[in-house]
C-alpha cells in the first residue's frame, strides 16, 4: 500500500483478544475484565506511559488504526483518540485533534504511514477537541456529518463574536444519515447514527472487516459521564444499541486504549454509569431537591473515581434534570 516510515509507536491489538462474554454482558466475568484494566482513570500516566509514549499508533484491524495522543482538559491529562482506515485509495479520518498543532500532527503521522492521500474527515463529534484542528487537512478532503452536527460548525463559523485568530471552523461538505455506507479502496466503512448522545450528531464508525466500531465522544472510557450538550436517556439506549452490534473492539473518543476485551469491559461500564446518572438525578428530581442539591447528594461508587468527575458530575445532573423538565432542544 506504498508505506513509507513505520508510525512511532505501533501497538497490534488483535492478537491480545480477550473473551468477556457476549455484548453487553455485565456478568463477574465482564467486572474482572474491567478489573483487569488496571487504574480507573483516562489519565495515561497513571496507566505507566510517559509523554515520550505518544501520539500511540494502535493496529485494531488490517489497515485500521487507532491514533490516541495527550490532552489536557479540566485541570487533568485524559486521552484523544482519532480513528483512520488505510486503503489503496485514500485515507479515511474519523475526528481530528483539538488545534491544528495536533491535527497537523495526526496528519504527518499517516504520511508516515501510507502515500495514500486523507480523501475523507468524519466529523463524528462536532465539539471543539476533535474539530479545532479540521484545517490542518489537505484541501480537497471531504468533510463529512451528521446534519445536526453540520448545523452546529456552520453557526460556529459564521459566529461574528469568534475570537480573533480562532483556527477557522471547516463546515462539512457531505451530510449523512442515520446509516451511510462509503466503498474506499473496496472497502466498506458505514457511518452510522445510532441515536443522540453526548452530542446530538453523533456518529460512529463501523469498518465490518476487521468489526471495528469507532464510536467517538459517545463512549468515554474512565470518564465521568460529560453531558453538557447531552441527551441522558437517549444516550443509554444508544449504548446499548452500540454492545448489540457485531463488533470485535470497540474504540472510544477520549481513554487508554487497551486490549478489545478491556474496551468492551470498559463500555458496559459506561453505559452502566450513564444509566446511574439518569436513575439517580431522576429519583432526587421526584423527590424535589434542586440540581445542586442532587449533585451534592448523588453517590456513584467506583464511578466516583473517574477522571473529570469534580467537572462533569455537577453538569450532568442538571442536564439529567433539563431532560425531565423538557427544556433539550428538540
Amino acid at each position: 500500500m506504498g508505506r513509507q516510515s513505520s508510525p512511532r509507536v505501533v501497538w497490534l491489538v488483535l492478537p491480545l483478544l480477550i473473551a468477556c462474554g457476549p455484548p453487553g454482558d455485565t456478568s463477574s466475568d465482564a467486572a474482572a475484565q474491567a478489573e483487569a484494566a488496571g487504574p480507573a482513570t483516562s489519565d495515561p500516566y497513571d496507566h505507566g506511559f510517559t509523554e515520550a509514549d505518544y501520539p500511540r499508533v494502535i493496529e485494531v484491524a488490517e489497515d485500521v488504526y487507532a491514533y490516541e495522543q495527550i490532552h489536557p482538559t479540566g485541570g487533568e491529562i485524559i486521552t484523544t483518540v482519532s480513528l483512520i482506515v488505510v486503503t489503496p485509495e485514500g485515507v479515511l479520518v474519523a475526528d481530528g485533534q483539538e488545534n491544528p498543532e495536533e491535527t497537523q500532527r495526526l496528519v504527518d503521522t499517516i504520511a508516515g504511514m501510507t502515500d495514500q492521500p486523507i480523501t475523507h474527515v468524519v466529523v463524528a463529534s462536532d465539539h471543539g477537541d476533535h474539530t479545532g484542528g479540521n484545517s490542518a487537512f489537505p484541501p480537497g478532503a471531504r468533510f463529512l456529518a451528521h446534519a445536526t452536527s453540520a448545523a452546529i460548525l456552520e453557526a460556529s463559523a459564521a459566529n461574528p463574536n469568534r475570537p480573533e485568530g480562532a483556527p477557522p471552523v471547516v463546515v462539512p461538505t457531505d451530510i449523512v444519515g442515520d446509516d451511510t455506507v462509503l466503498e474506499l479502496g473496496g472497502r466498506e466503512i458505514h457511518l452510522l447514527h445510532l441515536g443522540r448522545a453526548h452530542t446530538g450528531g453523533d456518529l460512529v464508525v463501523y469498518v465490518p472487516d476487521g468489526k471495528v466500531l469507532f464510536m467517538s465522544e459517545t463512549y468515554l472510557k474512565h470518564i465521568f459521564p460529560a453531558m453538557r450538550s447531552a441527551y441522558p436517556s437517549e444516550w443509554v439506549a444508544m449504548l446499548d444499541r452500540s454492545l448489540e452490534m457485531d463488533v470485535d473492539v470497540y474504540v472510544p473518543g477520549h481513554g487508554v486504549m487497551e486490549s478489545p476485551g478491556v474496551l468492551e469491559a470498559g463500555l458496559v461500564s459506561f453505559r452502566d454509569a450513564v444509566r446511574a446518572v439518569v436513575e439517580e438525578a431522576t429519583r432526587f428530581h421526584g423527590e424535589g431537591l434542586s440540581a445542586e442539591e442532587a449533585a451534592e447528594a448523588a453517590a456513584f461508587g467506583d464511578v466516583e473515581r473517574w477522571s473529570l468527575r469534580d467537572s462533569q458530575k455537577p453538569r450532568a445532573i442538571q442536564r439529567v434534570y433539563m431532560e425531565l423538565n423538557g427544556e433539550l432542544p428538540g
